[in-house]
């Protein structure tokens, strides 16, 4: 399928921005929609305004500064703008902050959600919609197991209420594209990592470990008593999944995405790492253990991999740490 004009919300995060720089490389006409929100969740450690100003740069992309629950400009845009790809990548990302703004979380991630998907399905149904979604939607019943495949039950859990607001777009997603026909697709994505990450410590763990390295700062390890293992796909690779699916769409599609074992450490052994590579000592701390936290999850790539053979992990845990730590 061709693609020549894509629309990215969330388009100054980590999985925004580079998905804006994968695209516009190939030489799609991008529009960007992004209001900041990270800065006002996370203070100026979260402030995505230098990656907007970069991408800004850039020949072929716009960047607008819109809500994405704005039910009229959101109509508006994808109204003029008519794009081949949609992808949602906008939403609060911390389970841990929304028990702070469970309202605000359920605002962004949910009635966010619906607004981008019924102004798509009015202006422009025949759009590829891709909205990043979480393995939080599992709940805690995978706390302690590996390889949860799709069809593992979201009930009778403990989500969090992120993991419950993103379950709640998850499945509006689905029912986009079961109902209404239209070519939508739920990535549930582990830990997604890479150099455009603004870490805090409520989100983004690598990317903050690694800060917290650099920076001689204390970092506190919640829980598990830093045996807690994750696995983690570099944002490049997660795009390159976008645009695999995108070449060849379905219908109400559900993925779980991500590292996979080849990609799998523990909090331990990544601080490990860091002083294997660059010599620099993690100063750690306990703190208690956050509830909803996964204890381990691995992510089973198997069905993606079955519908689009010519995917794969490219960029491996140590070329994500040299990354980090440059």
């Amino acid at each position: 399928m061709s693609i020549d004009k894509v629309l990215i919300t969330g388009s100054c995060g980590l999985v925004g921005s580079e998905s804006v720089r994968y695209f516009s490389d190939l030489g799609c006409n991008v529009v960007g929609i992004d209001n900041n929100l990270r800065k006002e969740w996370f203070g100026d450690k979260g402030d995505t305004s230098e990656i907007k100003n970069q991408l800004r740069k850039l020949d072929n992309y716009k960047h607008i500064s819109l809500d994405i629950t704005d039910e009229h400009n959101i109509r508006e845009i994808l109204k003029e703008y008519k794009p081949d790809l949609i992808i949602h990548a906008a939403a609060q990302p911390s389970h841990e902050k929304s028990s702070e703004i469970p309202f605000s979380d359920f605002k962004v991630n949910a009635f966010g959600t619906i607004n981008m998907l019924e102004a798509a399905r009015l202006h422009c149904s025949n759009a590829i919609f891709v909205f990043v979604s979480t393995n939080k939607v599992y709940g805690e019943l995978c706390g302690v197991t590996a390889d949860v495949e799709e069809y593992f039950s979201i009930d009778q859990t403990l989500h969090t209420p992120f993991g419950a607001s993103k379950a709640s777009a998850d499945l509006m997603v689905q029912e986009y594209g079961r109902y209404y026909g239209m070519n939508t697709v739920c990535f549930r994505c582990g830990c997604i990592t890479g150099r455009s990450h603004r870490g805090v410590e409520q989100h983004g763990f690598l990317a903050y470990l690694c800060k917290c390295a650099k920076e001689e700062r204390e970092y506190v390890i919640y829980g598990w008593e830093g045996k807690q293992i994750r696995d983690n796909i570099h944002a490049y690779d997660l795009v390159c999944a976008f645009h695999e699916f995108a070449k060849n769409p379905k219908t109400g599609a559900v993925y779980n995405i991500g590292g996979g074992w080849e990609n799998s450490l523990s909090l331990n052994r990544a601080i490990e790492i860091i002083k294997e590579m660059k010599g620099l000592e993690v100063k750690t701390s306990n703190g208690p253990q956050r509830r909803g936290d996964h204890g381990t999850y691995i992510t089973c790539n198997d069905k993606f991999k079955g519908d689009y053979p010519d995917w794969q992990i490219t960029r491996d845990t140590g070329s994500i740490f040299e990354e980090l730590l440059a």
